[in-house]
């Protein structure tokens, strides 16, 4: 059986009226149901009366499990659901159910000295599945001939095919060729960050490829920040898989609210609306000790409060839940345009400013453009950053994101000091020689790394002089341009390129007050990179001036506004 249609475009709708996140598969073989029995009758080592899932369990769970062993032909054995991704809050046992299904497949696989794999990032929550898989062997003597738990170890072997389930700390080094029937991946959004996380699952998935039944299964939580790396790459597919933007062999099961009420605070607090994403409520978790929790992080801090989201009701750290953000961010994405390339910034605008910030070597060095829209007025926005690669070493934190930039077309990594200068450079002077470039300063750099730039554009063959350059101090100064930038952000008046490494600066960025005026500093910002939003505040500092183009008069900008009026506020 093989190219099962995965999406579901109801999802939502199933959700709100209880139902499991995915389509109904009809064709789904035998196999499945017979999973079912075998997962129904394993015991919870862990609940008083150790009752068995099928007094116990959720149907939701098993659900997922007759869909996953029913993809199976009973005759090729070719699975045609070859991966599972399962995003599910804290407190649904996840850990429990993923233990239960791997002891399933082990007891279902056919193939001899096979070798199954769990695997999780911490060595709490890898000991917690291994004692619920060895807990439901204690518990039952037929199991309990079937299969030999190596206590020490933390393997279960089956007596007859000799195929043993390993639970385990998840480790590169371990996983690297590993050439498993099947796998599960526990907390993805943690083992994500990481080293060569990305390189374990490629090497698991390459090991997979002599099985046709093999299955790779990812069950996690989202994340305490904006998704990344790996975990970001999965769900993004899962996503697309269930809204029928591209095919796979993954079944998405995405226990989640629509983006609207993701982003609207009312409805994701509202307990009423708790019930869609927290499928083993009445089990494992009552909403009313949610309600508890949920009023405690909310009274303690807005960061306690993101954090509490994030894990008990899968909402995503974005724009819409960070703590002492920015203003401009609230209206950051509807503001988005991903055809605004840099061809069409140079095409579409009569004249262009630049911002530049950062630089450092486990910095990045941020380039924005601010066009003035010829047809509209509109400020048109486009940016880019360069990092040296040894930022990836220095920032392991940020390392698999810098690496999604990079992908995205967004980053670019140089190999040595000034490629990234230069490479600034290069841009301005193509803006330079389209004509697009104000008469004198329009080029603005943080007055604490304008050194190189200088440097670079001053080189005759530049041909950029100190008339176009200059120096934007930071802190209070920039009061004016953070204001003017949210304001147009806000009224529609300021479009930019939808650049993803654009919207992480965006997020990353927190407001300090400061008497009358609010702070945007890297020192507020903690870890966390601002430097192409710092570059857009640069800019907009120029633009806010009402610059003119190279050899224009003061007569040709008033006769620009005159052009942008209309009759009523000609009038």
């Amino acid at each position: 059986m093989t190219g099962l249609d995965l999406s579901c475009h109801d999802w939502a709708e199933r959700l709100k009226s209880g139902r499991v996140p995915f389509r109904d598969l009809k064709h789904v073989n035998p196999e499945g149901d017979r999973a079912v029995a075998v997962f129904n009758k394993l015991r919870l080592a862990d609940v008083p009366g150790t009752p068995t899932m099928a007094e116990a369990g959720g149907d939701w769970f098993r659900s997922i499990v007759r869909a996953l062993f029913g993809s199976l032909d009973p005759v090729t054995r070719q699975r045609a659901i070859r991966e599972l991704f399962l995003l599910v809050p804290k407190k649904n046992s996840k850990t429990t159910n993923g233990a239960l299904l791997m002891l399933t497949a082990l007891l279902l696989n056919q193939r001899p000295n096979g070798t199954l794999i769990m695997t999780a990032p911490v060595q709490d929550v890898a000991q917690l599945a291994f004692d619920a898989a060895a807990g439901a062997v204690a518990l039952d003597p037929v199991l309990s001939k079937k299969l030999h738990v190596r206590e020490h170890l933390k393997v279960i072997v089956h007596r007859e095919t000799k195929a043993e389930l390993q639970i385990m700390t998840f480790d590169p080094a371990v996983l690297t060729g590993q050439k498993p029937v099947a796998a599960l991946i526990d907390e993805l959004h943690v083992v994500s960050k990481m080293g060569k996380a990305s390189s374990a699952l490629r090497q698991l998935r390459g090991g997979m490829l002599p099985y046709p039944e093999a299955f790779m299964a990812f069950i996690t939580t989202q994340s305490e920040e904006a998704p990344a790396g790996v975990f970001k790459d999965e769900l993004d597919k899962a996503r697309d898989i269930r809204d029928g933007k591209r095919e796979g062999a993954m079944l998405p099961v995405l226990y989640e609210f629509q983006r609207d009420m993701q982003k609207d605070r009312d409805a994701w607090e509202d307990p009423a609306n708790w019930a869609m994403v927290t499928p083993n409520a009445g089990r494992s978790i009552q909403i009313s000790r949610l309600v508890e929790e949920h009023a405690v992080a909310k009274q303690t801090s807005e960061s306690e409060l993101r954090a509490w989201a994030s894990q008990h009701l899968n909402v995503e750290i974005g724009l819409a839940l960070m703590s002492n953000a920015w203003a401009g961010a609230a209206f950051w994405e509807q503001r988005g345009d991903r055809s605004l390339t840099f061809e069409v910034l140079l095409d579409r605008s009569e004249l262009i400013v630049s911002g530049i910030d950062g630089g450092g070597l486990d910095d990045l060095l941020g380039l924005t453009l601010l066009g003035r829209c010829r047809e509209s007025g509109r400020w048109l926005c486009w940016a880019h950053a360069w990092a040296h690669r040894i930022v990836l070493e220095r920032r392991k934190d940020i390392a698999p994101r810098l690496l999604d930039f990079e992908r995205d077309g967004d980053l670019t990594m140089v190999e040595k000091p000034g490629d990234d200068v230069e490479a600034v450079a290069d841009l301005l002077c193509r803006v330079r020689d389209a004509g697009l470039l104000p008469e004198k300063q329009g080029v603005g750099v943080d007055t604490a790394g304008i050194g190189d730039i200088v440097d670079e554009l001053m080189q005759p063959e530049r041909g950029f002089t100190m008339d176009d350059i200059i120096g934007i101090s930071q802190g209070w100064r920039l009061n004016g341009a953070i204001k003017t930038t949210e304001r147009r952000l806000a009224g529609g008046d300021l479009v930019h390129s939808g650049s993803p490494l654009m919207a992480w600066a965006v997020g990353n960025a927190r407001v300090e007050p400061k008497g009358n005026a609010i702070l945007i500093t890297k020192q507020a910002s903690g870890s966390a990179k601002i430097d192409p939003l710092m570059a857009l505040f640069d800019a907009a500092s120029l633009m806010a001036l009402a610059p003119q183009h190279a050899g224009a008069g003061t007569a040709s900008f008033f006769s620009f506004l005159a052009d942008r009026a209309t009759p009523e506020t000609a009038q």
